[in-house]
């Protein structure tokens, strides 16, 4: 190689951008919030399957409005899904829509702990997961591997 061809390479090296910082192991508490977020985004997807379903093969009393809240549970679904890849993917992004999600299922554990019946279970079962993953997030140990919080 000529010292011109040396020169050239050597400058296209250091023009080039610094790969980036590999993160480190994901942590243990990270996963576990990472897979119960995407718990909660495959029962939406599930109960807006469902929903559509009997929207198009029952006889809901308005056809259309059962298939729009269907696509909107479905549409809904793609928030925690989304977050809890990037949750697993050691994304800072991920930390906001996963907490956001589990903000929002604590209102929707209440009423279903308050219809009774059958529906208190899932209503418990929704609030542990809900209040464990907002736990885990706010874990110092997630928000340095995510790069929230401050380095150690």
């Amino acid at each position: 190689m000529s010292s011109k061809q040396q020169k050239k390479s050597a400058r296209q090296a250091a023009a080039a951008p610094a790969a980036p910082e590999r993160p480190g192991p994901r942590p243990a508490r990270l996963s576990a919030a990472a897979v119960l977020t995407a718990v909660e985004g495959v029962a939406l997807a599930a109960l807006g399957i469902s929903l559509l379903i009997e929207g198009l093969t029952g006889s809901p009393d308005s056809p259309q409005q059962a298939v729009t809240g269907a696509v909107t549970v479905l549409a809904l679904a793609a928030l925690p899904l989304a977050a809890a890849r990037g949750l697993w993917l050691l994304r800072r992004w991920s930390r906001g829509p996963s907490m956001i999600t589990q903000i929002v299922a604590l209102p929707v554990a209440w009423t279903l702990i308050s219809s009774g019946g059958a529906l208190i279970a899932a209503g418990v079962a929704l609030a542990v997961a809900a209040f464990a993953v907002l736990a885990l997030l706010v874990n110092p140990t997630a928000t340095v591997a995510l790069g929230i919080g401050p380095r150690e």
